[in-house]
């Protein structure tokens, strides 16, 4: 199995100290904030899902924060954010989505087709999904394309199908049709990645995940 990994440090991969400096003021900002005290960041509570189940001043503390952060972050703070790391990534995807910012969708999908670090792939699906159109799903689909065929990868296909599979739902598009047929790319993929211990959901499921976190950022409203 081919692993993605990261680099430990980020010296000498951002710039100048100037810039490595103004990186880590970005993560600090944006990417540890945390709305719980057994919360590890920001970033965790978006990959884990939590958010989805605080209430009342935690509630609070998790999204004021992230919608005013997702509306006022500033385009270098976001490329800042783009250039290293999982969790910076993770977290400026998210941001991206929540706030719509379509102009970020050439780089979101070159980050995702790159497939470059873990878990980062969440974020880059769901802003795809937050943004809704063709040239979205011709995004999903190029990187299905590439990474299902790979049955020795457990990258982000489950959830770029999940992906799709919404776009497809609301443009009334069958982008997803060839992967999803039986014995189809996805089911050979599924059987691939079981054989080096992974399990995966059904199609049906992995798109109720991302209605789920695209339907819950649907109700949010972001400071005017």
């Amino acid at each position: 199995m081919t692993a993605r990994r990261e680099p430990h440090t980020s010296s000498g991969l951002l710039g100048t100290p100037e810039e490595e400096a103004a990186y880590w003021h970005a993560v600090r900002r944006y990417v540890l904030p945390r709305a719980d005290r057994r919360s590890i960041g920001r970033y965790g509570e978006l990959l884990s899902g939590r958010y989805r189940r605080f209430e009342g001043a935690t509630r609070r503390r998790f999204l004021h924060p992230l919608l005013v952060d997702a509306s006022s972050i500033t385009d270098a703070d976001l490329n800042l954010l783009l250039s290293f790391g999982w969790r910076p990534r993770l977290t400026a995807a998210w941001l991206i989505g929540v706030s719509r910012r379509t102009s970020y969708r050439t780089r979101i999908g070159e980050l995702l087709l790159d497939s470059e670090v873990v878990y980062a792939g969440l974020g880059y699906c769901f802003a795809l999904a937050r943004f809704g159109t063709e040239e979205d799903a011709e995004i999903l689909t190029a990187y299905l394309n590439r990474y299902l065929p790979r049955t020795d990868l457990h990258y982000d296909q489950p959830v770029a199908l999940g992906a799709l599979l919404r776009l497809d739902s609301r443009l009334g598009t069958a982008h997803a049709a060839p992967f999803t047929e039986p014995g189809g790319l996805f089911d050979r993929w599924v059987d691939g990645v079981a054989l080096m211990g992974y399990r995966s959901n059904p199609p049906a499921q992995e798109q109720a995940a991302m209605d789920e976190m695209c339907d819950f950022a649907d109700g949010w409203t972001l400071p005017g």
